[in-house]
């Protein structure tokens, strides 16, 4: 029996954008033993996942046995075959050739070229700096290295039986069952104080949508984001404006909540890519990175940037101390990206939910 270990990427966002590469390492060796190799803190955006027999969780600064010492005790007992490894880390590597892995792909970067037996290059700019393309594109070509046919760019999730039972519980209480349409809003990410439009921005869109007939929005956040999507709630006024924080809040339930929604208006972050693997309409408002890192090429997609001579930038926070590129994006301008996919993928008309 074949056995491979995928080592997963680091952000939310790109887990989602691996979903295709890793559907098809599954596809291609349907007998093989999987094995996810995962940050505890991505780990549940694959929950519900059919395509791994295991998962190991690696944290350098974690409890000993989610350390470098004991995974690579787990991958050696694995006598792995094969190590495909999406981030780009030193790190990665070396634990997968001490870990005995027969085959380790990856891209050549940090230095651990010697450490992979077949490897790929990143196209570079002019500067010499890795030139921006799609990740989604560069997952696939690391897994074509283990003879996996093309994977294609489709993203997939999949939710669990408790988020999905916790998300009809929210709906049902909030009354969200007897809407046609619910817009979520996302204005969290983990990346930085760059990629936030402003507060007021949102409570304003989030104004607009509300004043729709038999029309809802969702105010999305994690734990950080709390005090956040209230503001933008109580700004924006009107019962219609429910902010999500007062939920156990968790990725699986933030899941279960996008798979409902009829549209999606969000930052460039994970759950952007929420929504285009659950197939639901979706806004992204992208400041200081680049859109050809994260494009996934979903149709029912609209990418909006404040184009500036300072950027993109890819910095956490505006090294201009402006922040121009966020703070300039319009409310009309969203809005009106917003109100065109509804029209074009009218699915809000029926009731987006469970049971």
């Amino acid at each position: 029996m074949r056995r491979i270990a995928l080592f997963l990427p680091n952000w939310i966002g790109d887990v989602v954008m691996a979903t295709p590469a890793i559907r098809a390492v599954r596809a291609r060796y349907p007998r093989a033993r999987l094995v996810a190799v995962s940050k505890p803190y991505v780990a549940e955006t694959l929950a519900g996942a059919p395509w791994f027999d295991d998962l190991v969780l690696w944290d350098k600064s974690g409890p000993p046995h989610r350390r470098f010492r004991a995974v690579l005790g787990r991958l050696m007992d694995e006598r792995l075959d094969a190590a495909a490894l999406f981030p780009n880390s030193f790190r990665t590597a070396l634990l997968a050739r001490l870990a005995g892995a027969r085959q380790v792909v990856g891209f050549a970067r940090y230095f651990r070229d010697p450490l992979l037996t077949k490897r790929l290059y990143p196209a570079r700019g002019r500067d010499s700096r890795p030139k921006p393309s799609p990740v989604i594109d560069d997952y696939n070509k690391i897994v074509r290295l283990l003879d996996v046919p093309d994977p294609g760019r489709r993203m997939e999730l999949f939710t669990t039986a408790a988020d999905e039972t916790a998300a009809e519980r929210f709906w049902l209480r909030q009354g969200l069952n007897r809407v046609g349409t619910v817009v979520g809003l996302n204005p969290g990410g983990a990346f930085g104080a760059s990629k936030h439009w402003p507060t007021d921005h949102f409570a304003e869109l989030a104004r607009q949508f509300a004043s729709r007939r038999s029309t809802a929005v969702v105010v999305l956040c994690g734990p950080a984001e709390k005090a956040e999507a209230i503001r933008i709630a109580e700004r924006a006024g009107g019962a219609a404006v429910i902010p999500l924080a007062g939920e156990e809040l968790s990725i699986g339930l933030t899941k279960a909540i996008v798979r409902r929604l009829s549209l999606l208006v969000t930052t460039d972050s994970g759950p952007r890519h929420f929504a285009a693997a659950f197939d639901v309409p979706v806004v992204s408002l992208f400041g200081p990175t680049h859109i050809e890192w994260t494009e996934t090429h979903f149709p029912k997609a609209v990418h909006l940037q404040h184009k500036l001579p300072c950027g993109p930038c890819q910095r956490r926070t505006c090294p201009e101390g402006h922040h121009r590129c966020m703070t300039e994006l319009g409310v009309a301008e969203v809005a009106n990206a917003a109100m065109g996919l509804l029209e074009r993928f009218p699915s809000g008309l029926e009731v987006r939910h469970v049971g």
